[in-house]
């Protein structure tokens, strides 16, 4: 006899503030197990699919920010008139006050939400006062649905795309869910033209989907979870307490971590696009092989780099008004960039460090006389990876910590208490931390061709050996989130 408790599954489908909703969550995997049957029964009724598909996402938003859906159902209405508007007037003042809108709304909940207590305290030290904080919710996800959102009515603005004269597409564009809360940010000249295809998942296509969710799920859930838990926290949260050279393996450990963050959740939402039949662009390309710190850009993060550059860089005058003006653009843009990331110094340091980076770069280049995109070769080449990534790990110690006291302290350790002779000691003490972040580090480095390879070996395998590939995955997902959902189902004899 079945036991049904109903207040256990209540709790399970309304937001929890403490276990937001994330791809790897248990909920989410029998949450789309549930979504996929839906889907390929309305594969032939294209508004009813956009429909559902729209209603799906804005609870998977509930389910990550609660009752601040709103504001992306704000975003998305304004936009997609603000856009018809411009499209029906030629005139020039009209079309610039629209687009102010659109900036004005968009970054203007930015702000509001991301940034009010940040500013409150930089008026309030200028000023000689205090700021007293407001309690405000981040809604998650804010940063990318806003700039995807702004890319749109920018373009509309250019005329570079036509508006859509359907709310209901342009619901569906902003709010996909796989891009949702955590990018990567989509154009809509790339993802627009697809909405109202025939659904259509190829063989590759599904292939490819399993391959990237594996791969996202075994860097997020396993090697960024993992080491950061049981290892990078602890470095991070007390510099002092550690000698330099646990200090140097706990930067290389949250320089692996971050990536497997960021990149595995990109994967997991490109594979997940690519089961519902829509492309994505690659969003990381192994950043860490990259020679130069301008190359470490073309490769990491790419939506949110080409929508800084796009959209910002070439805004601010880009390379057209001089070198001097270049490199300060560069620097504005990365400054920005870094803001972009979070309210606090810390992330201001880290993108005037990598603006400033950036500039000396293209002077360099300037100087030697390199073309722009000539790659180095050979031993030149691995001592630019070499610095070029000691240079982005530099940088990711003011990323990764609150204070710039904190990050000092991290530098003094590794500097002045380096110890190597504690080593072998760290290794016996952390070695499955060691071991994953090895293994970690030699699948980034490993030659493209390999991963190439094993994507398509996972294409070849038949439906059965691919629907097997996904139950492993699902079961492994649930095996690890064992403590999210408690069962609300009990048997009783």
């Amino acid at each position: 006899m079945w036991d049904i408790d109903f207040n256990r599954l209540r709790d399970v489908f309304v937001y929890d503030p403490q276990a937001p909703m994330i791809f790897s969550s248990g909920i989410f995997l029998w949450l789309f197990a549930a979504f996929i049957l839906v889907y390929l029964l309305l594969q032939h009724r294209l508004t009813a699919r956009l429909l559902f598909v729209t209603a799906f996402s804005y609870y998977f938003y509930y389910k990550s920010s609660g009752t601040y859906f709103f504001l992306l159902a704000l975003v998305t209405v304004s936009d997609f008139f603000i856009a018809r508007f411009m499209a029906g007037t030629s005139v020039g003042w009209k079309r610039k006050a629209s687009v102010v809108l659109s900036l004005a709304i968009n970054l203007g909940l930015l702000a509001y939400f991301k940034y009010t207590n940040f500013l409150g305290d930089v008026f309030a030290s200028l000023l000689g006062g205090t700021f007293h904080h407001y309690d405000i919710f981040l809604p998650v996800g804010i940063s990318f649905f806003t700039f995807q959102s702004l890319s749109y009515t920018i373009d509309v603005y250019r005329k570079d795309i036509t508006p859509l004269t359907n709310l209901l597409d342009y619901a569906f564009y902003v709010s996909f869910f796989p891009q949702l809360v955590a990018g990567p940010i989509v154009r809509a000249r790339d993802f627009i033209p697809q909405i109202r295809r025939p659904l259509f998942v190829s063989h590759e296509m599904f292939g490819r989907g399993i391959f990237l969710i594996a791969s996202g799920l075994f860097k997020k859930a396993i090697i960024s979870d993992y080491i950061s838990v049981n290892f990078v926290e602890r470095i991070f949260d007390n510099p002092t307490l550690y000698s330099g050279v646990e200090n140097l393996m706990g930067v290389y450990g949250y320089a692996l971590q971050i990536y497997c963050d960021f990149s595995g959740y990109s994967d997991m939402a490109i594979g997940i696009a690519l089961l519902l039949g829509f492309h994505f662009n690659k969003n990381f390309d192994s950043p860490y092989k990259s020679a130069s710190i301008t190359e470490f850009w073309r490769r990491w993060h790419i939506s949110l780099s080409s929508w800084l550059k796009d959209y910002l860089y070439i805004s601010l005058g880009g390379n057209r008004k001089g070198k001097i003006r270049q490199y300060a653009n560069l620097v504005i843009t990365m400054f920005l960039g870094g803001l972009w990331h979070g309210a606090s110094w810390n992330f201001v340091v880290w993108g005037l460090f990598h603006g400033i980076a950036l500039a000396a770069h293209k002077f360099w280049m300037t100087l030697t006389g390199r073309k722009k995109g000539e790659e180095s070769h050979g031993i030149r080449r691995f001592f630019g990876i070499l610095i070029t990534f000691h240079f982005v790990c530099f940088c990711w110690i003011f990323f990764r910590n609150a204070d710039f006291s904190t990050s000092l302290d991290m530098i003094k350790q590794i500097c002045t208490t380096f110890r190597p002779q504690l080593f072998p000691q760290l290794i016996a003490g952390y070695w499955e931390v060691f071991v994953l972040m090895a293994l970690g580090f030699f699948l980034h480095f490993c030659p493209d061709r390999w991963e190439n390879a094993c994507c398509k070996t996972v294409t070849r395998l038949p439906l059965m050996g691919k629907a097997v590939l996904m139950l492993a995955l699902i079961y492994l997902v649930i095996q690890m989130k064992s403590t999210e959902i408690q069962p609300f189902i009990y048997f009783q004899f």
